[in-house]
C-alpha cells in the first residue's frame, strides 16, 4: 500500500465558503436532493437561503456551478464517513472491504433516503454529450469508490482484485439504487451479506 493510497489519503479540500455562500449551498443541497434539479430554480434557492439572486450568482456564478458544488460537498462528507468506518478496521482483510457497506448502511437512512445524489443528478441532466459539468464530477466520484474497492481487495490478498472490486461496485450501486426505488427494505444489509459470502469464497 503506497503513501498515495485512497484509504489513507485526506479528503480533497474544497474552497472555503462565505456565510452567504454556505446558506445558499445548504438550501440548494436540500432542495436539489429532495425535489430534483430541474424542479428547483435559483429564485427558490435564494428565497430559501434568505439571500438575493445576486448573492447566489456572485458566490457561485451559475446554477450549474452550484449543482457541482452541492455534489462535491456531499461527496466530501461521504468520504469522511467512509474513512471513519475504515479506521475502525485497521488490519487488511475482507472486513475492511465490508466496512464500505457498513458505512453505507449508517449513512443511507439519514443522508440518502432517495438514493445516490450523483446518480440522481446524472439521470436528470441528459445524455452526457453537451459538456455539462455534472458528468465529470459524477464520473470522478464513482471512479474514486471503485478504486477504493480495488485497493481494499488488493490489501485483502484477493486474487484478481480488480474483478472483485467490480463485483463489489455492482453490489453497492445496485443497493443504492434500490434504496431510492424502495423495492425492498434494507438493501445495503442484503448487499453486505452477499459481498461477505463472495469475499469469503475468494479467500478460500
Amino acid at each position: 500500500m503506497t503513501e498515495e493510497s485512497l484509504t489513507h489519503a485526506p479528503v480533497p479540500e474544497l474552497a472555503p465558503l462565505t456565510p452567504g455562500a454556505t446558506r445558499v449551498l445548504d438550501a440548494a443541497s436540500k432542495l436539489f436532493y429532495e425535489r430534483g434539479i430541474h424542479a428547483v430554480g435559483v429564485d427558490t434557492i435564494a428565497e430559501a437561503a434568505g439571500v438575493t439572486k445576486k448573492t447566489l450568482y456572485d458566490r457561485f456564478g451559475s446554477k450549474e456551478a452550484l449543482l457541482v458544488s452541492y455534489l462535491q460537498h456531499r461527496d466530501a462528507r461521504w468520504r469522511v464517513h467512509v474513512a471513519e468506518h475504515l479506521a475502525r478496521v485497521p488490519e487488511p482483510g475482507t472486513e475492511r472491504v465490508l466496512a464500505v457497506f457498513d458505512a453505507a448502511i449508517s449513512w443511507s437512512d439519514e443522508n440518502s433516503p432517495k438514493g445516490c445524489s450523483a446518480i440522481n443528478a446524472r439521470a436528470e441532466i441528459g445524455d452526457g454529450h453537451d459538456g455539462h459539468p455534472v458528468f465529470p464530477e459524477v464520473a470522478r466520484q464513482k471512479a474514486w469508490l471503485f478504486t477504493l474497492f480495488a485497493e481494499l481487495c488488493t490489501e485483502a490478498s484477493i486474487t484478481d482484485a480488480r474483478s472483485m472490486a467490480q463485483t463489489m461496485m455492482l453490489l453497492y450501486e445496485g443497493a443504492i439504487v434500490t434504496v431510492g426505488m424502495e423495492t425492498f427494505a434494507h438493501p445495503f444489509e442484503v448487499a453486505r451479506g452477499v459481498a461477505r459470502e463472495i469475499l469469503r469464497g475468494a479467500r478460500g
